[in-house]
């Protein structure tokens, strides 16, 4: 049988241009993946069909095997079998829709040291004094959480006693475990999360008194399919947890992937739900699925308290940021810098009693350092080779500080150096309540909602491990403080929904501000980082908790739009409310309710109106936050609408693989608008010639794309580098990736 192998080496935005193509030419081949012929595939259903029914439809496609039957998180089943019968068996009118299974991964995560005050910052500490309504301290007893991940370690001295039961969906058994003693693909992911939710030991978590279902959904190396996620989530509903985590994700920003509809789902059977938004910050667009889904909680990273280092030169200030494994800086006088090159040996001759700037690349972080420590460097800066700052991990504890630099200011401190204008104090400032620039921002793609709805501390994160405890950060972090929080309020308020619990965390929440003193943009933020105590103490709910005024088009006439809230009052006095006017913006008019009074436990729906010339008014995209006050604090909703085609990315989530049909292979690739025009192109790693295009179409309809090609359109074997590329509304994004392929590579 012919197989075509495909590698990906990475993914490079548009704007950066030829020198990320060089970049991308001069990465290493992997070595080559097994592919299957047979595919899973996820069918939706019209209605419930009968296992009766079920077994007669499976009949009529003997190559297709059945393997999960959804009814709570989705209506439908998994099958696997060769495209070409999936494809049959997703024409019979029983079904609804067919989606093939993506893969989903722990975020990825880089180790730090612990600075934080994370359970401080949004109140945990203070809530753990208050009672539920049954006089109960608030520490998450009798509240089942389910954490769907790589498994836990349950019997860590921390967990072991919070620990309720579990799934194992990997590998099939009631054994929730941890990947352990399989090389380099042993877990910890599932364990770190756990532990910020409900560690109950030497550290405390959120609700350390939560009782933790663990669903092991992501096996070794912290890599899942769809199908295993929803499984997952299909045993939890049948568990009845009370909130569900899932610090997992891919990078396709899309609200109509069948995970996120299963979280939707979820959230309908009485489950809060609560997901990352993703690391692949800090630009717009970014946020993946399941993070993208409606009714659930997605949750961005902020940090906690920390104490950064600032290099002060010639009345300018740099940020440096620490690398895992470097002593604390503490440097307290003048020093001056010195220009180590890369790192070597020969190049940090002068480097003794100075502060030594060495550039990223050719050698390992240890090995620059040693080498800087042996010339008797007093501290060493690593500066990046490519745009952005940059966290970097060492291979041992150094012995002295190690920071990192972006590369603009690397260049920059260079050329003093060359001036001899090369002597730096050092300030250590306070921060805190910024959002890490990993945090995935949204909006949401075609449906235009916000996300993320909330932030959470995720750096620097203290939690358990499997034999321990160690520092991380992402916002697979930032997550586990919010279902944590949601536990809280689950006991507290067990009459809430999950609508109730969201809108108390995201209408309380606290809008945060840039290093600049400029809020960020809701869709950067969602409502704010959450505070949990000003949660708990609602009298007053409105939800939706925000709001999405859609997608205007152009045209000679002012677009009127409304949203209806509810507004609900929780406590037993009277409560009045009041809805400020927006600032005023030329093109942008407000119509808000008047005064609205509510009895004890009175609820009412009130309409907010939005009127936007674009003949005035032409933001692609705008947002803000409404405020209304109450009698005793004001409650913010962020809200958002887009002007004609935003500039979303057109393409995003490539795959490339081996077909079903001898002599065949496929892709799949996520259209979030559709495309005027959708490409594949092919070209030569060594001249960046092109060869040919694998496909190309006009009108390509909006969504997840999959389709198989002949052999015969292949190019010779070999590497490739592949655009693909799709262009709507003016605006043309690509994927740039390495594809191996092979055409003589026999299957036994």
């Amino acid at each position: 049988m012919l197989l075509v192998l495909f590698i990906i080496f990475s993914i490079i935005p548009t704007q950066q241009g030829l020198a990320a193509q060089e970049r991308l030419l001069k990465l290493p081949p992997l070595p080559a993946q097994d592919e299957k012929t047979e595919q899973i595939a996820i069918f939706l259903t019209k209605s419930d069909l009968k296992p009766g029914e079920l077994n007669r439809l499976m009949r009529k496609y003997p190559a297709i095997t059945l393997r999960n039957t959804f009814k709570f998180a989705l209506k439908g089943f998994s099958a696997k079998g060769p495209k070409s019968q999936l494809d049959k068996l997703a024409q019979e009118p029983a079904i609804a829709q067919q989606s093939f299974v993506n893969h989903y991964h722990t975020s990825d995560i880089k180790a730090l040291p612990n600075q934080g005050d994370n359970l401080q910052m949004i109140g945990a500490d203070q809530v753990r004094g208050m009672f539920d309504k049954n006089n109960g301290r608030l520490t998450g007893k009798g509240i089942k959480v389910g954490v769907i991940d790589t498994g836990i370690d349950y019997l860590h001295e921390d967990l072991r006693q919070n620990y309720g039961g579990g799934q194992d969906v990997v590998d099939g058994d009631g054994d929730p475990m941890e990947t352990t003693g399989i090389g380099g693909a042993s877990t910890l992911h599932g364990t770190h999360v756990a532990g910020i939710i409900a560690a109950n030991g030497r550290i405390k978590g959120v609700a350390p008194e939560a009782t933790i279902y663990a669903y092991r959904a992501l096996g070794p190396g912290g890599m899942g399919t769809t199908e295993q996620v929803i499984a997952a989530i299909e045993q939890a509903i049948e568990d009845k947890v009370d909130v569900l985590n899932l610090s997992l994700g891919n990078n396709v920003n899309g609200p109509d992937l069948p995970l996120s509809t299963a979280l939707n789902n979820a959230v309908d059977h009485g489950i809060v739900a609560v997901t990352s938004s993703g690391n692949s910050g800090p630009n717009v667009w970014t946020v993946g699925s399941p993070g993208t889904a409606a009714k659930a909680i997605s949750v961005g990273a902020s940090t906690p308290t920390m104490k950064i280092p600032y290099l002060e030169i010639e009345g300018e200030q740099m940020r440096l940021e620490p690398l895992l494994g470097s002593v604390a800086w503490e440097l307290d006088r003048t020093y001056e810098l010195a220009d180590g090159g890369m790192g070597k040996p020969k190049q940090l001759k002068g480097v003794k009693g100075k502060i030594a700037l060495i550039k990223r690349g050719e050698i390992t972080f240890s090995e620059k350092v040693i080498n800087a420590e042996k010339a008797g460097a007093e501290a060493v800066i690593i500066y990046n080779n490519t745009k952005g700052p940059f966290i970097g991990n060492l291979d041992r504890t150094s012995l002295i500080p190690v920071m990192s630099l972006s590369k603009d200011d690397g260049i920059e401190l260079t050329q003093k150096i060359k001036k001899g204008n090369a002597y730096v104090t050092t300030n250590i400032i306070e921060e805190k309540d910024i959002i890490a620039d990993f945090s995935s921002r949204g909006p949401v793609t075609s449906s235009w909602e916000i996300k993320p709805d909330l932030l959470a501390p995720g750096v620097s994160i203290l939690s358990t491990i499997p034999g321990g405890y160690l520092s991380l950060q992402g916002t697979s972090m930032a997550a586990p403080h919010v279902a944590g929080a949601s536990a809280l309020l689950k006991q507290a308020h067990p009459e809430w929904n999950p609508e109730q619990i969201k809108a108390a965390l995201m209408n309380y929440a606290k809008p945060l501000q840039k290093r600049n003193g400029e809020f960020y943009k809701s869709y950067e933020q969602g409502a704010g980082r959450i505070q949990l105590k000003e949660a708990i103490e609602a009298e007053v709910l409105i939800y939706p908790a925000s709001l999405q005024f859609g997608k205007f088009q152009l045209s000679d006439r002012p677009h009127e739009h409304q949203a209806v809230v509810t507004i609900e009052n929780t406590s037993q006095k009277q409560q009045k409310i009041t809805f400020e006017v927006p600032n005023k913006e030329p093109g942008l008019t407000w119509h808000m309710p008047m005064s609205v009074y509510l009895k004890g436990g009175e609820k009412k729906e009130v309409t907010i109106e939005m009127q936007a010339d674009p003949q005035i008014f032409k933001k692609k995209i705008q947002d803000g936050q409404l405020t209304i006050h109450t009698d005793g604090k004001n409650i913010t909703i962020p809200y958002l609408f887009v002007l004609e085609e935003p500039n979303y990315p057109r393409v995003m989530g490539f795959d490339f693989g081996a077909g079903d049909r001898e002599g065949t292979f496929r892709y799949e690739v996520y259209l979030p608008g559709g495309a005027e025009e959708f490409g594949i192109a092919l070209f030569d790693p060594d001249t960046y010639q092109f060869v040919q295009y694998l496909d190309w179409k006009r009108n390509a309809g909006k969504g997840l794309i999959q389709e198989e090609v002949p052999v015969e359109k292949l190019p010779p074997d070999g590497i490739y580098v592949s655009k693909i590329f799709a262009r709507k509304s003016g605006q043309e994004d690509w994927i740039e990736t390495y594809i191996q392929i092979s055409k003589s590579i026999d299957i036994e």
